[in-house]
């Protein structure tokens, strides 16, 4: 069950960013949740989360992400531990930007009976001198984004 509430949990966070919705971001932390964004930054507490995402969201049109899961486990009584991969579908385009690939680590846990993220990393799949690699994961997601409702 608690697997895929994780789930759950990520494709809201990931759902929330996707419309553009940072209050329903932000709802899925803690009260001492954390970020890290793809350039690095990090915020913490869902009210700067959501300041620090309503800044790029009225100032940006931005893409939507496109997630493989890879990983769902438990690493503690309520906590737990999804990892992924992402690419992101620019605006108005129809394939993946492979400049914009990352892994995606999110930790869980459960406060007053609610799945909520602890931190959520989000960092860059540039995978420098690995393009072999770099190639299939960009075909994966290619794959996985064409068979979303999203393509």
């Amino acid at each position: 069950m608690s697997e895929a509430q994780i789930r759950q949990l990520y494709r809201n966070l990931l759902e929330a960013w996707n419309q553009q919705d940072a209050a329903a971001m932000a709802a899925c932390y803690t009260p001492d949740g954390s970020q890290v964004g793809f350039d690095g930054s990090q915020i913490n507490t869902p009210q700067e989360i959501q300041a620090h995402l309503a800044g790029i969201f009225a100032h940006h049109q931005t893409a939507a992400f496109v997630p493989i899961v890879r990983e769902v486990r438990q690493i503690a009584e309520g906590a737990w531990l999804l990892r992924a991969v992402a690419g992101m579908v620019p605006p108005g385009g129809d394939d993946i930007n492979p400049d914009s690939m990352a892994v995606q680590s999110l930790v869980a846990v459960r406060q007053d009976g609610e799945w909520r993220v602890a931190l959520f990393h989000n960092t860059p799949a540039a995978w420098h001198g690995r393009e072999v690699d770099r190639q299939q994961l960009l075909a994966e997601i290619r794959q996985a984004f064409r068979q979303s409702d999203a393509a």
